[in-house]
């Protein structure tokens, strides 16, 4: 009984925690839904979505968004994985200086390095661009996902390669039939790592976009303050379009994260 009562009080606080983080998504979804100003609407209403989507750019820059954000996550993961596993694998002073300098990297603050690549980006003439965008995002997010990729590739034992080598397998061979995967918890968290990073990113984007039609969400959404009054409406109608890949992202693939699914890969050994 008495462990009964635990367990009961872990889901009140449990609950009590979703709640209360609940509570700001359901205020966007509700204030996203009242009528704009000047509007004859009373209660509930799309008429914010239906003029958002009809006389504004959201479609591009919701395109543009995806667009970087996918690139991002597909970059980041083909590099980072084979990078974690050197990392993980590897022994030596290089190794461990390379490990060192992911470190020293991933401690800068952003803002710090905005303007010496905007001066070099703007003689190359990636200003303004997308491109030149997706590259700073893939910088930015590539040392994080190598120590993601490293640190679970660190809880794949050696041995099954091992067993793998000794069927004359190859050491890529081991890698991608066996490494990668018994690795997918760790290659989704990369890559959504890599997507929330560049899917939420406004301070890069802010800087480097200057043409609407070249904007991300996040920039687009600076469009609708006014410097007198602003429609709260139609902000709030893009926080939730916004906010909507990401959730589906997570309900999709919130089932292939799993632990210890290498665990039969050990019995009998």
């Amino acid at each position: 009984m008495k462990g009964g009562n635990g367990r009961w009080w872990r889901f009140a606080a449990l609950l009590a925690i979703t709640a209360a983080a609940l509570v700001p998504l359901g205020a966007v979804l509700l204030l996203s839904l009242q009528p704009p100003f000047g509007s004859a609407s009373q209660g509930m209403t799309l008429e914010n979505y239906t003029t958002v989507f009809s006389k504004t750019a959201i479609g591009t820059w919701l395109g543009n968004s995806l667009l970087v954000s996918v690139v991002t996550v597909a970059v980041a993961v083909m590099v980072a994985a084979p990078a974690g596993y050197v990392l993980s694998r590897g022994r030596g002073r290089l190794v461990s200086a390379f490990s060192l300098g992911l470190f020293v990297v991933q401690s800068l603050p952003v803002i710090t390095a905005v303007i010496p690549l905007f001066i070099l980006f703007a003689g190359l003439g990636l200003v303004d661009s997308l491109a030149g965008v997706n590259i700073l995002y893939v910088g930015g997010t590539m040392s994080v996902a190598v120590w993601m990729m490293a640190a679970y590739f660190d809880s794949i034992p050696i041995s099954l390669e091992e067993a793998a080598w000794m069927d004359g397998c190859s050491v890529f061979g081991s890698f991608a039939r066996i490494v990668l995967r018994n690795s997918l918890p760790g290659v989704l968290s990369t890559a959504i790592f890599s997507f929330l990073l560049s899917w939420n990113d406004y301070l890069v984007a802010v800087v480097f976009l200057r043409s609407e039609q070249n904007y991300t969400l996040p920039v687009g959404l600076q469009t609708f303050f006014q410097q007198n009054q602003t429609d709260w409406g139609p902000v709030m109608t893009v926080a939730v379009v916004m906010m909507l890949p990401p959730i589906l992202i997570f309900a999709v693939l919130n089932r292939f994260f799993s632990v210890g699914g290498i665990g039969g890969s050990l019995a009998g050994r």
